[in-house]
């Protein structure tokens, strides 16, 4: 258990502080990033004269054995060492010898670790962002094939306008675009190396840390070092973009729920995405979409607990930002997850548009267009309002629809009615209207659609 800091200690550390202050547990799933920054800042030491070339070259050789073996699994990473810089550096030792011991000249595990952090959440930002395209270009495949799907619009879950599925699927799309750019924000925000910065303070070795910043493909170095190891912004701002994620696929869970219910009936959830009933035979559950609703609150959780973390710690570095991994981590994998099987869902559930069409019909989502109609006749909006509204209750006494009604049904209510409310309020007619940009007609919704084909092309 002897550690590489332990010449200043003069016993050793009792096994339980040990343990609780250890990290190999969780951070051993940056080893990748480890090597990659050791070789970078060996590289940069060698061109500055700090290291001969040979050293280098031994060190590389090293590092590079080291990253094979552990790829294929003949050096496995075990909690004998403290965290994974250690199990890195005493492995490197132990195969080069002295040169080994050099790898660590001109930094700390401070920036070290921050690094490694840096380098892992870039990569991952980059994995979330090739699966929020992936789940846009499954709901782009949906909008192209569903834009004559008429379907209810809700307000406060009650029915209000007709729409088509198209423009509903499209409402999620321009959210996970957002979150596209969120990412994209975070990684140009984040993207600056803070390797050289030492403990706190810097080194008095002549570094080149714009050099090392080019070797990571980093934009640049960081410009004060107490600050490069004691900022966790970056990973605050992910467990935020991540949390916004989550809540997109819970309401977009919370809606596929919705319509699987025996009430609605608007979709079939595929069967390797649901589940039955170990008591109801009758049942099928919407499983995955209610464990991506109920993940939700583990990467909200994730959040709040980095910002309490944060929210008194004085500059610059101290032990309990190593709390930074486990919830991290554990988010990110989670968002990663729920992204995956979310599109999965999404590209096997069956649709059902009648069921949806008769449904807007049933609950009177085209009566504005009824009383437009009546606006256009020359009547004002404040009468033609109460009028629907005796239609309405009209066809909630017969048990009807606004379609169903014979002209005379409608003259007996108002006399300013003719055959040409049947087209008025049809529901390709109540859509295909509505074509301002933005809106669910379909010379707009295929305006939409080809500039979002667009933006997946370029983005």
């Amino acid at each position: 258990m002897a550690q590489l800091w332990g010449g200043r200690f003069t016993k050793e550390t009792d096994r339980l502080v040990y343990q609780f202050n250890a990290s190999i547990s969780f951070d051993r799933r940056f080893w990748e990033q480890d090597i990659r920054g050791s070789i970078a800042h060996v590289t940069m030491l060698a061109k500055q004269g700090i290291l001969t070339d040979e050293e280098k070259e031994q060190i590389i050789e090293g590092l590079q054995g080291i990253r094979r073996d552990v790829e294929n699994g003949t050096l496995p990473i075990t909690e004998e060492y403290e965290d994974i810089h250690s199990f890195v550096e005493a492995n490197l030792i132990d195969r080069i010898g002295d040169a080994g011991k050099k790898l660590h000249t001109g930094r700390s595990r401070n920036d070290q670790v921050a690094l490694d952090m840096k380098l892992y959440t870039r990569d991952e930002i980059l994995e979330l962002d090739a699966l929020l395209k992936g789940i846009l270009q499954s709901l782009l495949k949906l909008m192209k094939e569903h834009t004559e799907t008429f379907m209810p619009g809700f307000t406060h879950l009650q029915k209000a306008q007709p729409i088509t599925l198209a423009h509903h699927l499209g409402a999620y799309f321009e959210m996970f675009k957002r979150d596209r750019s969120r990412m994209k924000d975070i990684y140009k925000r984040m993207n600056y190396c803070p390797l050289g910065s030492g403990a706190l303070a810097g080194t008095t070795y002549p570094l080149d840390r714009e050099y090392t910043a080019k070797l990571l493909d980093f934009d640049g170095p960081t410009l004060n070092s107490m600050d490069s190891v004691a900022d966790r912004d970056y990973l605050i701002e992910l467990l935020s973009a991540m949390s916004t994620v989550m809540m997109h696929l819970s309401r977009f869970s919370e809606e596929v729920i919705i319509w699987n219910s025996n009430e609605y009936q608007f979709v079939e959830i595929d069967d390797a995405y649901s589940t039955g009933s170990s008591i109801m035979p009758q049942k099928k559950n919407p499983d995955i979409a209610e464990l991506v609703r109920g993940k939700t609150g583990r990467v909200y959780g994730a959040l709040m607990s980095m910002l309490t973390t944060m929210k008194g710690i004085p500059l610059a570095y101290n032990k309990d930002m190593q709390e930074d991994k486990e919830l991290v981590f554990d988010a990110i994998d989670t968002t990663k997850g729920c992204l995956a099987l979310f599109t999965g869902m999404l590209d096997t559930l069956r649709f059902r548009p009648k069921r949806m069409e008769d449904s807007a019909k049933h609950g009177f989502t085209n009566a504005t267009d009824a009383a437009d109609y009546l606006v256009n006749h020359g009547v004002p909006f404040r009468d033609a309002h109460g009028i629907v509204g005796r239609l309405v209750l009209y066809c909630i006494e017969k048990n009807i629809a606004l379609d169903d009604m014979s002209l005379e049904e409608f003259r007996a209510i108002s006399p300013v009615f003719e055959e040409d409310i049947y087209d008025a309020i049809s529901m390709k007619t109540c859509v295909e209207m509505r074509n301002t940009i933005g809106a669910p007609g379909q010379k707009a919704m295929q305006k939409v659609i080809e500039m979002e084909e667009a933006y997946l092309l370029t983005e």
